[in-house]
């Protein structure tokens, strides 16, 4: 492939993503709304109420999201057992970081190691200006110099994307959705609505059946807008693999290093469900017990390899050549 069509390809799998992930987060935007609407209508009986359940859900998404924007990644770092390291602790991660930075545009970012030896990476923040990245210990003694590169580009490329902000942002939306939904359905338990549902939806058969859809749509919505964020982090993925690509202009660090934390086996205790999705790749192995009902957080590993190998024009790998690829270097 040429240099030019490289970079078209590259390029277009970046545009291509980021609309993907607008119109994700859009329909996020509409679940929040649809589930303030419906408690509002059914609070207060009225349209009306369903208009100021809308705004009561966007202050309360508001405020979830200014602590998160704020603490967010403290939070995670604190939960991830990260510690900050100095330049002369860990030379060459700090030199990638520093010319991999330089390349992209965005300030180095804090650097933090987490003591364990899965392999794996990921980074937090609100925007370069702060942000960190956090390196196992097990991914600095697995990878070579061209794979820590891959990954630390495919880390910074989140940065340099606002992922990080993203992420947080879209986490928060769903904590709200799903905090709005616990707050309807414990309210109808409680017998709640029953003063109101008569007086503006025509009372009768009418008003049980938008009942039985207010209902549904409070059970529902919490799982489509986790569904929905699941699919912003796959899609952040695919993005920030190709920006890595970009970054290097090599794409056969991060395949192999990708290829070699997904084939390792090393459990990564500190990661659980509420952080697993920021990870290079998933931390919780499908061995585990605590995999158990868990949701993809990230793209199946073979897609990844060959989105990547497609930009070199290189042959796509079968499951099996991706095992030998794990094994390279």
């Amino acid at each position: 492939m040429s240099v030019i069509g490289q970079r078209q390809s590259f390029y277009d799998q970046i545009a291509a993503n980021r609309r993907k992930s607008i119109l994700l987060v859009l329909i996020v935007i509409a679940l929040m709304a649809g589930v303030g609407f419906v408690i509002g209508f059914f609070m207060i009986g009225s349209v009306g109420g369903g208009y100021a359940g809308i705004g009561i859900a966007v202050i309360i998404a508001a405020l979830i999201s200014l602590v998160t924007y704020y603490s967010g990644d403290s939070m995670i770092l604190a939960a991830s057992r990260a510690r900050e390291v100095k330049p002369q602790d860990a030379p060459q991660l700090m030199n990638v970081i520093t010319e991999l930075s330089l390349a992209a545009g965005i300030p180095p970012p804090k650097v933090y190691i987490i003591d364990d030896t899965a392999p794996n990476a990921f980074a937090t923040g609100r925007d370069p200006q702060h942000a960190s990245v956090a390196i196992t210990t097990g991914l600095l003694q697995k990878l070579d110099r061209e794979e820590l590169q891959g990954v630390m580009a495919h880390e910074l490329a989140h940065v340099r994307n606002l992922d990080i902000r993203f992420t947080l942002l879209v986490g928060a939306l769903v904590g709200s959705i799903a905090l709005l939904a616990d707050f309807f359905l414990r309210f109808t338990f409680w017998g709640g609505t029953g003063r109101s549902r008569g007086r503006d939806s025509g009372g009768g058969g009418g008003a049980a059946i938008l009942f039985v859809v207010a209902l549904v749509l409070a059970v529902l919505a919490p799982f489509f807008a986790r569904m929905v964020q699941l699919a912003v982090s796959r899609q952040r993925e695919f993005l920030a693999d190709a920006s890595s690509v970009e970054l290097t202009r090599n794409p056969y660090g991060l395949e192999r290093a990708l290829a070699k934390i997904a084939a390792d086996r090393e459990v990564l205790e500190v990661a659980n469900r509420a952080t697993q999705h920021l990870y290079i790749v998933n931390p919780i192995k499908k061995f585990e017990s605590r995999a158990a009902g868990l949701m993809s957080t990230h793209p199946p590993l073979l897609e990844r390899v060959n989105r990547l190998r497609s930009l070199s024009g290189s042959t796509p790998l079968d499951a099996l050549s991706t095992d030998a690829l794990a094994r390279l270097g």
